[in-house]
């Protein structure tokens, strides 16, 4: 999968993706992060990329021209969608963290400042999402995590894809609670269930826990 970000801080994207998972999956041409700055489709010697708001109010606003332009740069192949991250989009979950997997180029628009030019939308019409109901300074730690929820999906990022599987969300519930050694610690041993090598009892024992985990912490997921 080929992810396109168009971002006026580049540095904040590629010094996350440089590291561990993602940057297995770089080497690995298994994901691919091109990284496009608007500030390089200005017209003026400042590169300005924002201005005061039509009709007054604080902030600024950032203009049309350089997005619009960086974006049409993009040569998109495949099976493609572009996504504006916006407090106001839909709201990002393990759903939608499937469904964007099944593409094959996602380019991510990330905002600053007080927002988008409204025509920014009107001409690229982007998907809108959200990661929940608060507000960052800026797009980038949006965009960052839909890539890496994204990119766990995606067969070879991860050593085993199984790994997935079981995350928290990927079936509806939170995760069952995991252990490692030493067997045991402080007082606090890991249940005998996982040490017996039965299989099927082992499994019987992570749904029940999961269960147990997302009635206590997360009813409302239940109820779905």
């Amino acid at each position: 999968m080929k992810f396109n970000i168009l971002t006026l801080f580049p540095e904040m994207i590629e010094s996350y993706c440089g590291f561990s998972i993602l940057k297995r999956a770089r080497e690995n041409n298994i994901i691919e992060i091109n990284v496009i700055n608007p500030r390089d489709f200005t017209h003026d010697k400042h590169k300005k990329v924002d201005d005061t708001p039509y009709g007054g109010g604080a902030g600024m606003v950032l203009k049309v021209e350089p997005y619009v332009e960086a974006f049409e740069s993009l040569k998109m192949k495949g099976k493609s969608l572009v996504v504006m991250l916006t407090p106001q989009g839909e709201k990002f979950n393990e759903k939608l963290v499937n469904e964007l997997s099944e593409y094959d180029e996602l380019t991510l628009l990330c905002g600053h400042y007080e927002g988008f030019d409204e025509r920014i939308r009107n001409i690229i019409k982007p998907r809108e999402i959200s990661l929940g109901d608060f507000v960052l300074t800026g797009g980038e730690l949006a965009a960052l995590c839909l890539i890496d929820s994204v990119s766990r999906k995606i067969e070879g990022t991860l050593g085993k894809l199984e790994s997935a599987h079981t995350d928290s969300f990927a079936n509806g519930l939170l995760e069952f609670p995991q252990y490692t050694k030493p067997r045991e610690f402080r007082g606090y041993k890991v249940p005998e269930v996982l040490l017996n090598g039965n299989h099927k009892e082992i499994e019987n024992f992570r749904r029940e826990e999961s269960l147990k985990r997302t009635k206590l912490r997360r009813p409302d997921l239940l109820q779905n």
